[in-house]
């Protein structure tokens, strides 16, 4: 079964940094588009960046993280993270790892990690 895990949210202070891990299980990373989302609070769940690793990566960040957040995989540990640094209050959100099968589009979630900023 695919499974992801996230974890490493927690308390930040405006211009910290702060790396997510997403635990992926029951699939390789080659047949399916990795991406995190972020929800705030009385927000849309909003796709932050996203990663395709296939003959090559592949990278997506939407404008407001795309200097501030790094997604990458690590295939032998099975993990896709996001470094963020230099976060902002906008940062605030449950953060979650979603995965998609490439083929026929299916999305898999994980169950999110919290991400609060504040000073």
């Amino acid at each position: 079964q695919v499974q992801l895990v996230e974890s490493g949210g927690g308390l930040v202070q405006p211009g910290g940094s702060l790396r997510l891990s997403c635990a992926a299980s029951g699939f390789t990373f080659s047949n399916y588009a990795m991406g995190w989302y972020r929800q705030g609070p009385g927000k849309e769940r909003e796709l932050v960046a996203s990663i395709v690793s296939t003959a090559g990566v592949s990278r997506y960040y939407v404008d407001a993280v795309k200097d501030r957040f790094t997604i990458s995989i690590d295939d032998g540990k099975a993990t896709v993270y996001l470094q963020i640094k230099s976060v902002k209050s906008e940062d605030t959100g449950m953060y979650f790892c979603k995965a998609r099968r490439i083929y026929n589009n299916e999305d898999y979630w994980g169950q999110g990690t919290q991400v609060t900023v504040s000073s």
